[in-house]
């Protein structure tokens, strides 16, 4: 009897050996692009900053040049490359999110792709393919263990990161593809990849930039078992479904075998994978949402007395617990993950497409004094909307008495407000553009869109490295 590692490898090999859909590939280039960017932008960030605290890291490792670093263009094993590169990728909080799981796939998938790809010579088609199938896969793992009835993942209910276990396999089975395993090479991959996946979220409650690195673990792990899997190291098969296997070790044996298995490579989780407009953690972007309408409605932050925001009950643990530290900050980093000071920025007014990088560089006197006057609360409506799209309600008391309010149901770059061509470009150009000159951020652009008749994916990994 095919076990679910095995129809998950063989629905994996599938897309590289017969291709993926011409709309399914096209989705995957803009994915590698958004990921470049993210990556790109955080290697600018401040030397105190997970990136650059990893790349010391893997230098002082050394070994076989296989693979470059985004920015530095350090060349390192495949493994440490998709560290660092998967580091950076999710270092922002600006990378791509998977509804309703919550995962965000792109950031461990693409970094070790694009780390095993360049080691093994792989062609650009096979790298598209690749991450296809690894953000499929992914995403699959993180809706296999979403629980209906309780409306988040069962992972979440545990504080673990869905992210960095889920990202993991899918990473495994991406660099596996690439490196040339079989089907069968492909499933003891991901086996091998479900015994090294992990991360904990209490980071986002607390402060710690651990976080920063989960992806990068993910996607250094996933390399390293496809590494391991062609060297004859075997996994499981039934590392999934099993006794001791993934979902009982993690989630206790609830799981969704149709949520896993049925339609593939028909049915594709990839295509719900929403784009950020702001930095900062999905679960605020409806608050902010929803104070930027009310500041082009013409309120004056000034006038404010209190301020309501209304989010579904379950992201309460994330951006407004421990109400101490969410309306006082640690860091800028801690920041993105506070309801009370990302409403306050928002309404105060930020840049990009509402809130931008340079919005949490430091934390701001005036942003920490109106997000202390915020009150954050369960929305009835938010609850039962979430987190099939991510809704919030923000209310405002006004110095004079009168009351203000905005609700959005679905926030910007959601389901029902996808992110345009146009507003993902300007944030790739964004993004990329604070470490590249133009000229290079262009060629960059055409070079990953020309990926599907590219030889091989040397040329863009050469295009990331920051000319000094």
């Amino acid at each position: 009897m095919t076990t679910h590692v095995q129809r998950l490898a063989a629905f994996a090999a599938g897309c590289r050996d017969d291709g993926v859909p011409a709309a399914i590939g096209d989705d995957v280039t803009s994915r590698i692009l958004d990921v470049l960017g993210n990556c790109l932008a955080a290697y600018g960030e401040p030397d105190g900053d997970a990136g650059p605290a990893v790349l010391r890291a893997v230098r002082r490792w050394g070994g076989t040049p296989e693979s470059t670093t985004i920015g530095s263009g350090d060349r390192l094993p495949a493994p440490s490359a998709a560290l660092v590169n998967g580091t950076l990728a999710h270092a922002l909080d600006f990378d791509d999110t998977h509804l309703p799981s919550v995962l965000h796939p792109s950031a461990p998938v693409v970094p070790a792709a694009l780390a095993a790809a360049e080691a093994a010579g792989a062609s650009g088609a096979g790298l598209i393919a690749a991450v296809a199938a690894g953000i499929e896969v992914c995403n699959r793992l993180g809706m296999a263990s979403y629980l209906p009835e309780a409306r988040n993942s069962l992972f979440f209910e545990n504080g673990q990161h869905a992210t960095s276990i889920c990202g993991t396999i899918g990473a495994a089975v991406a660099a596996g593809l690439v490196t040339g395993l079989d089907s069968e090479g492909i499933a003891h991959a991901a086996g091998i990849a479900a015994s090294m996946g992990s991360g904990l979220l209490e980071a986002n409650r607390t402060g710690g930039t651990v976080k920063r690195a989960h992806c990068g673990w993910a996607a250094h792990a996933g390399v390293s078992a496809a590494v391991m899997a062609a060297e004859g190291l075997t996994g499981p098969p039934t590392v999934l479904e099993g006794r001791f296997g993934f979902f009982q070790a993690w989630i206790g044996g609830r799981f969704d075998s149709e949520a896993l298995l049925s339609g593939l490579g028909e049915r594709w989780e990839l295509t719900r994978t929403v784009y950020k407009p702001y930095p900062s953690n999905h679960f605020t972007h409806p608050a902010i949402d929803c104070a930027l309408a009310l500041r082009a409605q013409g309120v004056d932050p000034a006038q404010i007395e209190e301020i309501e925001l209304g989010v579904p009950a379950p992201v309460l643990r994330t951006i407004a617990e421990p109400y101490e530290e969410k309306i006082r900050p640690r860091s800028p980093y801690h920041a993105k993950f506070s309801g009370p000071y990302t409403v306050a920025a928002a309404l105060l007014g930020g840049g990009g497409l509402g809130l931008a990088l340079d919005d949490f560089a430091r934390l701001d006197p005036e942003r920490l004094a109106l997000a202390a006057r915020v009150r954050c609360v369960a929305d009835e409506r938010a609850s039962e909307i979430f987190p099939t799209a991510f809704p919030a309600v923000v209310r405002l008391r006004m110095k004079d008495g009168s009351t203000r309010e905005h609700r959005v149901d679905s926030s910007r770059g959601g389901p029902e407000h996808p992110l345009s061509h146009e507003d993902q470009a300007a944030k790739f150009r964004s993004n990329a553009g604070r470490v590249l000159a133009e000229g290079q951020v262009e060629e960059l652009i055409a070079t990953a869109r020309g990926l599907p008749d590219a030889a091989s994916v040397a040329e863009l990994a050469e295009l990331t490295v920051v000319r000094k």
